[in-house]
């Protein structure tokens, strides 16, 4: 398509050479190579040169390293210790065909990072090294790959496909269909490339790298090829930009601007497809707009691991469908959107709300489960308008669930957004100021420790880890005044359903584990806490956070418990049954109106950012505990009083002097080595989506 067929044609690599003798009947010739084509139609399994054909040594050296590779995979998928017949010469059967599929996935897909933060579960024990391999604690040496891209010298791992190749080298290349978190297909055909010594243009994202290999990226060849698949891809797209959600963040609206920009030259009917086609309950479908790039039914297959969508019909009128009995309804469906690189897939929550060119960018952590995957928090105009996942390979790699997308809306529902003072025991208190609700709390407070009654400080897995310090310190100061303290850790009830071996955690706290790190070992859960109270054991309770792990079934219970304290204070982002039982209730704010640091299931203390404003008078957790700390006349002039920063600073400093000498044999706990690799990190201002390119 980019050059005229007249003079590009060239004897395929696959035939003797010119004046070479043919192999005798029946006897297949090494560069007679029997492969499987993929949709694609390039060929799994690369042919073998033979030397003077015009390829590169360097380059039949990596064909012959991977045609080796498949041949050993073959072997071990059929417990063969070897072929009859060099895997060159052998039809492939269908083991052959899914060990090839597998290998090119192994090769071509990104890799998790080793240890125990890029690791899902308990790592298995290490065996012993081998003759010449690295001790444990050692890193072996990466195999890196010299190529060049348009001239500029690279190096890359080897295994490391051409795209990503030129990508690295500064070197601009549009596609579609690729995506680092999934297999290439290879489908779209708009990365294409020349490398030199190679008769045809070859698709970036699906070769590898090899030793000396140059790539033309930025020849007039290649760019005329990127082009006219450009204007291919558009022939029969409805180019409805004005009214697709996502103008704006567009990779077809990015490459058109950035790579051909021309009028079209098309003068007959598109063919038309179906429109506002519903497949499943988050998602529609605008089948026009797709371009079969397949990034979709490949989320479902490799992230989900459930085969939802698929292709249906040939040509032009191919268009993606839901598979035979099913719909789009995966827990991890709204990936899909999030990889279309046009406007085929759309979120129903999403759809014609919100121009994205409009909203503003904050990077922050997933509150809805103990995995912690990172997010962009999208908002306009003071209000959180969707959530999107961030890349961590150490954590959710390129992901999230769908239910972690909807916890914004938790912002805008039964919010504290003043500070109550009353009786309490369900009764509507009195509207007060934030510092007149503090200091009558701290006053009665103050009379119970002088009283030298037992108070119970709750940890809320739900807070920030510098509030949570904060608390600690108090617990500390209250203590050596010879205050009897006791601590409890509570939190939102397990949910052991959406459980998986994915992203999705049974806990859906996000600081369960900073929580109870910071609580200390001698803290209780909610039984403990029950029996206090029941006994009568605890006076006045101080609560930072208003969840508990009890159902509604189970809540009139531990009511009237409540209502025995002499003193119950709440920091509250909700109003629940349990807030209305307090006597000061002061208003906190959530998780994206803060700044602060979570501490995830793996022990990795992972920074949240602010990007709106709390409603009405509420306050940051830290900042209320600090006031009533002050009030109290516990600590006056304290760092981590200050300002989250000062807080995370004295906090890490604390825990850190905790740990052993590194010489010293024995596992530190995760929360503790998460906390002293813990990093604050830059200030990052929100900036609009406009100015932050395409996503996608």
């Amino acid at each position: 398509m980019a050059d005229d067929p007249k003079k590009t044609k060239q004897p395929a690599t696959d035939l003797p050479a010119r004046g070479s003798s043919a192999p005798p009947p029946g006897v297949a010739s090494s560069t007679h190579i029997a492969t499987r084509r993929s949709g694609s139609g390039l060929p799994l399994v690369p042919p073998r040169p033979a030397t003077g054909e015009g390829i590169k040594p360097s380059i039949a050296d990596a064909l012959r390293e991977t045609a080796d590779a498949v041949q050993e995979a073959v072997r071990e998928l059929t417990g063969k210790t070897q072929l009859a017949v060099p895997v060159a010469v052998v039809q492939p059967t269908p083991a052959q065909i899914r060990a090839a599929d597998a290998l090119s996935r192994t090769l071509l897909s990104p890799r998790p990072p080793s240890g125990p933060q890029g690791s899902r579960g308990p790592s298995p024990p290490a065996p012993a090294p081998a003759p010449g391999e690295p001790a444990a604690g050692e890193t072996k040496p990466v195999d890196m790959v010299t190529l060049k891209v348009d001239g500029r010298e690279v190096s890359v791992p080897r295994g490391t496909n051409v795209l990503e190749a030129c990508l690295k080298a500064g070197v601009e290349v549009s596609y579609f269909c690729y995506h680092p978190g999934l297999s290439s297909p290879a489908v779209c055909r708009q990365c294409l490339v020349e490398v030199v010594g190679q008769p045809k243009l070859v698709p970036s994202c699906y070769t590898p790298v090899a030793d000396q290999m140059e790539v033309l990226a930025s020849s007039p060849r290649a760019l005329l090829a990127r082009q006219q698949m450009l204007e291919f891809t558009l022939v029969n797209h409805p180019v409805d930009c004005p009214i697709c959600d996502k103008a704006g963040e567009c990779l077809l609206q990015k490459h058109y601007m950035d790579w051909d920009g021309k009028d079209s030259r098309t003068d007959f009917d598109k063919v038309h497809k179906p429109k506002v086609v519903d497949l499943g309950p988050y998602i529609v479908l605008d089948a026009e707009r797709c371009i079969l790039c397949t990034r979709c039914i490949r989320v479902c297959d490799e992230v989900a691991g459930q085969h939802q969508l698929e292709m249906a019909w040939r040509g032009d009128r191919q268009e993606l469908v839901v598979a035979p009995g099913q719909r789009l309804d995966n827990p991890y469906s709204l990936n899909t959107v999030d990889v279309c690189p046009v406007g085929a897939l759309t979120s129903k929550d999403f759809r014609f709300r919100m121009r994205v060119w409009e909203l503003y960018t904050v990077d922050s952590i997933c509150p809805g489960c103990a995995t912690g995957c990172n997010i962009e928090v999208h908002h306009h105009q003071g209000e959180v308008w969707r959530l999107v996942p961030r890349e961590n390979r150490e954590v959710n790699g390129y992901w999230m669930c769908d239910e972690g997308r909807f916890t914004y809306k938790e912002l805008r529902r039964a919010r504290v957004a003043g500070a109550r003072i009353g009786m309490g025991k369900g009764m509507p208190g009195q509207v007060a100021s934030i510092d007149k609700a503090v200091s009558y709390a701290a006053e009665r407070l103050g009379r119970i420790c002088d009283d030298k009654g037992t108070v119970g400080l709750v940890f809320g897995a739900q807070a920030q880890n510098e509030a949570l310090y904060a608390l600690y310190k108090v617990a500390e100061l209250l203590a050596e005044q010879g205050v009897p303290v006791r601590r409890y850790v509570l939190g939102r009830a397990p949910r052991p359903e959406r459980q998986d071996n994915i992203l999705r955690s049974a806990d859906v706290n996000p600081n369960t584990a900073g929580a109870q790190l910071l609580a200390g070992p001698g803290a209780g859960g909610l039984a403990e806490l029950r029996a206090d109270l029941g006994a009568g054991v605890l006076k006045a309770l101080w609560m930072v956070g208003e969840d508990v792990p009890i159902g509604a079934e189970e809540l009139p219970a531990l009511l009237p418990l409540l209502d025995r304290l002499q003193l119950l204070i709440v920091q509250a982002v909700h109003d629940t049954e349990i807030v209305r039982r307090a006597q000061v209730i002061l208003p906190a704010a959530a998780w994206a109106e803060v700044d602060g640091t979570f501490t995830n299931a793996k022990g990795m203390v992972q920074r949240i950012r602010r990007a709106v404003d709390p409603p009405g008078t509420a306050r940051p957790h830290l900042e209320l505990v600090g006031l009533m700390s002050q009030k109290l006349g516990l600590a006056r002039g304290q760092g981590w009083q200050g300002s989250p920063r000062q807080a995370f600073l004295h906090m890490t400093g604390a825990i850190t002097a905790t740990l052993p000498p590194p010489d010293m044999s024995g596992p530190i706990p995760a929360p503790l080595r998460g906390f002293a690799r813990a990093e604050w990190g830059r200030d990052m201002p929100p900036v609009q989506l406009r100015f932050a390119n395409a996503r996608g």
